[in-house]
């Protein structure tokens, strides 16, 4: 209950932030109205729907949130992607049912059966689990950073962030899960956007976006998600 009310509570001072109002930018006021606010039904959302039962006790979002990624995922058309926090697993198959590219997604600890359940069916997730930053350093180093990078259930957000900056390109957008969960989170959210190493970002509340193409000017878009 008092997470319904602190929801309801930032609605309402997100108001004026609502369907792109005041965003000047055509490709930003898209992203906004047609991929943020979309309300079609997409192929994948029954099916993944199905899927949430099984994973529910595993950290995950709420289903508008995954279906946020989805759409996402297939507005952006990334050529890999990578998750540092698998969590359910539910996300993982979400963004991958959107476009099928080679999906690395690192989780601390064991493997849990539950999830590799889930993602049997999608051949182009690896699941790899073990210590994150350790997995983490050997997908990056060397190489240039995947196209999509969502930061989602793992305390290592920081170091994940900072591990992969020094490789990001024009073409990359993090997705940063849960922004506001805590306080120390929030306070490094807000560095993040005004970093000057990051370019556009726009803040859902559930989750924060990323771009680092430096020929567009740096702004930051509120938008509400709730």
């Amino acid at each position: 209950m008092p997470n319904l009310f602190l929801r309801g509570w930032n609605w309402c001072c997100r108001f004026r932030h609502r369907c792109g109002y005041g965003v000047h930018s055509p490709s930003d006021f898209f992203l906004i109205t047609f991929v943020v606010y979309e309300r079609l039904a997409f192929y994948a959302y029954n099916l993944l729907h199905a899927k949430r039962k099984q994973v529910e006790h595993l950290p995950h979002y709420r289903e508008k949130t995954d279906r946020l990624l989805f759409r996402l995922v297939n507005h952006l058309q990334p050529r890999n992607m990578l998750e540092v926090g698998t969590g359910s697993g539910l996300s993982a198959r979400y963004m991958s049912e959107a476009k099928h590219v080679p999906l690395c997604t690192f989780d601390e600890g064991k493997e849990h059966e539950e999830v590799i359940s889930l993602l049997k069916d999608a051949p182009e997730v690896d699941y790899r689990c073990g210590n994150v930053l350790s997995l983490l350093r050997s997908r990056v180093e060397g190489q240039s950073c995947p196209d999509i990078v969502h930061i989602a259930f793992t305390p290592y957000y920081k170091e994940a962030f900072d591990m992969l900056l020094p490789y990001v390109t024009s073409r990359t957008c993090f997705f940063i899960g849960s922004p506001y969960a805590t306080k120390e989170k929030r306070q490094w959210w807000k560095q993040v956007v005004a970093d000057s190493r990051t370019g556009v970002t726009f803040d859902l509340y559930d989750v924060g976006l990323v771009f680092f193409d430096k020929k567009r000017i740096k702004e930051h878009r509120i938008v509400n998600f709730f």
